[in-house]
């Protein structure tokens, strides 16, 4: 076998493959960068990442202004506190409890967060988890409270930070429940490149940008 050929046949290939990614301005070029780019995407990141990070969604788009605080990126912590201050006493929580908590000035739809493998013995209160809870997507919202059982593990309890008060299906989270733990907002409201798709088809209610409850 004549490795320098097979050598010098490689070189081009790849030169060849390389100039239609990134060079190559024709139309062919381009639907070639496109298909590359979606299955490297679909195929090797995701999966490459799910195994890095643990979890089956390691990239979350925030869907909803569930956790939304006025101001966004921005927001005052203070006056937030002030508003909501009434909701979080019922659950045991004052403001220096919060001020430690992650993510503490919350996020907005449309933002990416950089999700995580939860394990349950390490969460703690405060902490941010995605779980399924039989809705349409799964649920983004901060633990409030956690009980241990012998059958179940640990029970948690979320709420929005943006909600008035808890749905019914955050009174009882089950460890079986739980796809992740957000750690850091990493692509502040660039989600909204694929909710402006189908958010207009949410109730009116729902649409467009955040405001605060």
């Amino acid at each position: 076998m004549d490795f320098k050929k097979e050598e010098s046949g490689l070189k081009k290939f790849f030169r060849k493959f390389w100039f239609f990614l990134w060079k190559d301005d024709s139309f062919k070029g381009w639907a070639f960068s496109i298909i590359f780019l979606f299955v490297f995407i679909k195929f090797i990141f995701f999966p490459g990442l799910s195994l890095i990070t643990g979890t089956s969604i390691p990239l979350a788009i925030v869907e909803s202004c569930s956790m939304y605080h006025q101001g966004n990126l921005f927001s005052n912590f203070n006056s937030w506190w002030q508003r909501h201050e009434d909701k979080y006493s019922g659950f045991a929580i004052d403001k220096n409890d919060f001020k430690d908590f992650p993510l503490k000035n919350g996020f907005s739809k449309g933002d990416i967060l950089f999700i995580v493998r939860a394990n349950p013995e390490k969460l703690e209160e405060g902490d941010i988890i995605i779980f399924n809870a039989n809705q349409k997507n799964p649920v983004i919202h901060r633990i409030i409270g956690m009980t241990s059982t012998e059958n179940e593990g640990i029970i948690f309890s979320t709420i929005g930070d943006n909600n008035n008060g808890q749905l019914e299906f955050e009174k009882s989270v089950t460890e079986k429940m739980l796809v992740g733990k957000a750690v850091a907002r990493i692509a502040p409201y660039f989600g909204w490149v694929k909710l402006v798709f189908y958010d207009w088809q949410k109730p009116s209610s729902e649409r467009g940008f955040c405001n605060e409850n």
